[in-house]
Order: C-alpha cells, then sequence, then structure tokens
C-alpha cells in the first residue's frame, strides 16, 4: 500500500511540473473545460435559484393549502376546449361548502378582479391589480399588515367600502404610507375608505409582489362585476384540518363540491383541485427539463474541451517519448506512466472546472448586488457536480493517450527521441 500511494505521488508530480512547463499550451487546454463547466454550474445554479424563488412566493402558505377553481395550476388530461367550458366557482357555492365545513377547516372565497385606477385627489396609479375576498382571507394566506388592519366579517358581507392596498399604492398616492388610513380613495367608480396597508414586500422576478396590490371586501366586488363576469376568476381557497389523512381530504372535498353542482354519477368533474404541494412537484418537472436542456447544450462544450485535452495529451506523449523511455530503462512499471499521464489529463480537467466554479460564483455575486430582490444560489451540491464532471472528463479525456504511453517500448521511445 505504502509503493502504491508513492507511486500516485510521484506521479503526481510529474503531472505538475508537466503543466508548469507548458503554461500556454495548459492555459488553452483549459478554456473548453472551463467554459463547459462554467455552463452546467450556471444552468443548475440559474434553475435552482428560479425555483427558490417561485416555492419562495408561496411560503407563508400550508403546504397542504387546496385552490378549488375552474383552472388547472398544472397539468391535466382534461383538453384545453372542454376547460374552456368550465364555469367560475360561485359564492353560493363556497356558502354551500362552508356550511358543511368542520371547526378545523378554513375556507375564504376569492374574485381575481381586473386591474384597475385608484385615484386620491390629483394623485392617480393605473393598473393596479385587485382581489375581492371574503374575511378568512389572511388566514390561508398570511398578510402581513404595517398598518391598519383587515377587514371583518361583517364588512365582508355588507360589502363596505373599505380597502387594503400595497405599500408602493399608498406612497404613489399619499407620499408616505403613514399617512394613508382613513384617506378616501376612488376605485371602480365608488369611495373607498383605505383601513390597512401591507407591509413592503419588494419587487419579485417570479409572481407578482403584493406591493401594487389591492384587497376589497368580496361582496364589493361582486356589486360591480356580478358572480359570473369572464372577466374575473374566483376560487375557494381552503386550508384543510391538519389532522385529516391528505387524500382522504381531497376525496371528500371532490364528493361534497360534486353534489354541490349536481353532477351524477357519470358526470366528470368541471373543477379541479389544486394543492401548492401539487405545483411544487410541477415546478420541480419544470426545473428538471430546463436542468437537462442546459446539460444537453453544455454537453458540447465539454465535447469540444475533452478533445482538447485528449489532442494536448497525445502531443504531450510524443514530446516526452524519449523520457519515458528513460523511466522505463530505470525500472518505472507501466502503470506508472500510465497515472502520470492519466492524473496530468485530470488536473487540467478540475482546473478548468475550477476556474468555471470561480467564474460563475463571481458572477452570481455581482448579480445579487445588482439585483437584491432575487437571490442567486450557487450550492454546494452544484459545486461537487461540475468537479465530478470535470474528473470525469479529464479521465475519459486521458485514459487513451495514457495507455498509449505506457505501452511505450523502452528501447523504441529512447530511439526516438535520440
Amino acid at each position: 500500500m505504502r509503493v502504491f500511494f508513492r507511486v500516485l505521488q510521484e506521479s503526481l508530480n510529474f503531472a505538475l511540473n508537466a503543466l508548469r512547463a507548458n503554461r500556454l499550451r495548459t492555459f488553452l487546454s483549459l478554456l473548453g473545460v472551463t467554459f463547459g463547466i462554467f455552463s452546467i454550474v450556471a444552468v443548475l445554479a440559474a434553475v435552482d435559484s428560479m425555483k427558490h424563488e417561485i416555492i419562495s412566493s408561496f411560503e407563508d402558505m400550508d403546504s397542504r393549502t387546496i385552490f378549488l377553481s375552474r383552472m388547472a395550476f398544472g397539468q391535466t388530461d382534461v383538453p384545453l376546449w372542454k376547460r374552456q367550458q368550465y364555469v367560475d366557482i360561485s359564492f353560493d357555492q363556497y356558502v354551500s361548502l362552508k356550511h358543511t365545513a368542520d371547526e378545523n377547516e378554513v375556507l375564504c372565497y376569492n374574485m381575481w378582479l381586473p386591474s384597475q385606477n385608484l385615484r386620491y385627489k390629483d394623485n392617480m396609479i393605473e393598473m393596479v391589480r385587485m382581489q375581492a375576498t371574503t374575511d378568512e382571507y389572511p388566514l390561508v394566506d398570511p398578510v402581513t399588515l404595517a398598518h391598519g388592519r383587515y377587514f371583518n366579517e361583517y364588512e365582508s358581507h355588507l360589502g363596505a367600502s373599505v380597502i387594503v392596498i400595497g405599500n408602493d399604492i399608498a406612497k404613489n398616492l399619499f407620499g408616505n404610507p403613514d399617512l394613508a388610513l382613513g384617506k378616501q380613495i376612488r376605485v371602480m367608480g365608488k369611495r373607498a375608505t383605505v383601513i390597512g396597508v401591507i407591509e413592503k414586500q419588494g419587487e419579485s422576478m417570479f409572481g407578482p409582489s403584493r406591493d401594487n396590490l389591492a384587497f376589497i371586501p368580496i361582496n364589493l366586488g361582486r356589486s360591480v362585476y356580478g358572480s359570473s363576469s369572464r372577466a374575473t376568476t374566483s376560487a375557494i381557497i381552503i386550508k384543510p384540518d391538519p389532522s385529516s389523512d391528505p387524500e382522504a381530504y381531497k376525496a371528500g372535498l371532490e364528493s361534497r363540491m360534486r353534489s354541490i353542482r349536481g353532477l351524477d354519477v357519470n358526470s366528470d368533474n368541471d373543477f379541479f383541485i389544486n394543492e401548492i404541494e401539487g405545483f411544487s412537484d410541477f415546478v420541480d418537472q419544470i426545473t428538471g427539463t430546463l436542468n437537462t436542456i442546459g446539460f444537453v447544450i453544455s454537453g458540447f462544450s465539454l465535447l469540444v474541451g475533452g478533445f482538447g485535452i485528449a489532442n494536448i495529451m497525445f502531443v504531450s506523449v510524443k514530446e516526452r517519448t524519449n523520457i519515458i523511455g528513460i523511466q522505463k530503462a530505470l525500472g518505472a512499471k507501466n502503470r506508472f506512466i500510465l497515472l502520470q499521464f492519466l492524473f496530468e489529463a485530470v488536473i487540467l480537467s478540475v482546473l478548468g472546472g475550477l476556474i468555471g466554479i470561480m467564474v460563475v460564483f463571481l458572477g452570481f455575486a455581482g448579480l445579487n448586488v445588482m439585483v437584491p430582490n432575487f437571490v442567486f444560489i450557487l450550492s454546494p451540491f452544484n459545486i461537487s457536480i461540475g468537479l465530478l464532471i470535470a474528473c470525469s472528463i479529464g479521465f475519459v479525456s486521458g485514459i487513451l493517450p495514457a495507455l498509449s504511453a505506457s505501452k511505450l517500448d523502452p528501447v523504441d521511445a529512447i530511439r526516438t527521441g535520440m
């Protein structure tokens, strides 16, 4: 065992000396691998960052939260033409479903309204995203308020002219979010009193920010758009009983909803039960596809880099044929010669990989400064993947030159260099 490690050490020293002696050639050989590893690690890290940003936009929600809607969040076997015929979940259906709910089950009715212009005196902000909800909304999707409160059950049922606005809306209309409470603004042709200001969230590259979002009571929204307008999209958002079995709960919910909608046993569902957890699985599928595409594209760069290393190694063997012959004449074993050149190829490839990873690290550090609202992540796992691929490329590219060097006849090798 000691002899084996001695051979490894000497082979490593020979490889490092050879790389140092040909710095320009070493640098040129690194470029292909560097670019390939940079591409793979950058794609993996970018996709991981995107996935983290998407999932974090739902992190305040329970992973078991359900959206009962006419639309599917992910892939579905229902054809598009059939889905387009589905009608929205109505408010009356929400009321019926709520009457069958147990005490640990939280239901909220939500309508996504068309964007609106909000006005206060001479100040106006355009294209504000609007949601009309019941008072339970903060229980299923927490709303952190910087000032004021959310509307209560009485205001929701009455359709009171009150509104909860995002931080940017308050700043643009009143100059300072602290001054927003109690002010009356014009929205949808009505006057609404500001009762709450949402805490500053910041911009997000994936998913809309609540800084430009306003909430109004559900019946205020229904008084303007009614219950069957195609301009709106509605859903029942449900936070299930934490102690319930997820599959059994979904089956029970489906049965209750089919009964409320009057569907017979031969009719298909005309609604979708969408889970946040299922949406996470859908995101995993998308990011997995992006990773695969990134690997394929980056693979061409690695292929070129691998051929470059193999070519340089064959040239190196040719140049050092005389030295190989002398080493063998002095008693060097074939495995020593093999490891010497194999180490040289692997070290060359790993150096290129390290440079590529360093470029990704520096690039992400700069992007995190320039884009503060999006976190670019370079995980140890992605670094390990990059180094493992670099080692593999070096081994595959160097094995044939190393084998050819180890099989040289010492006498013929010495003569070649004379």
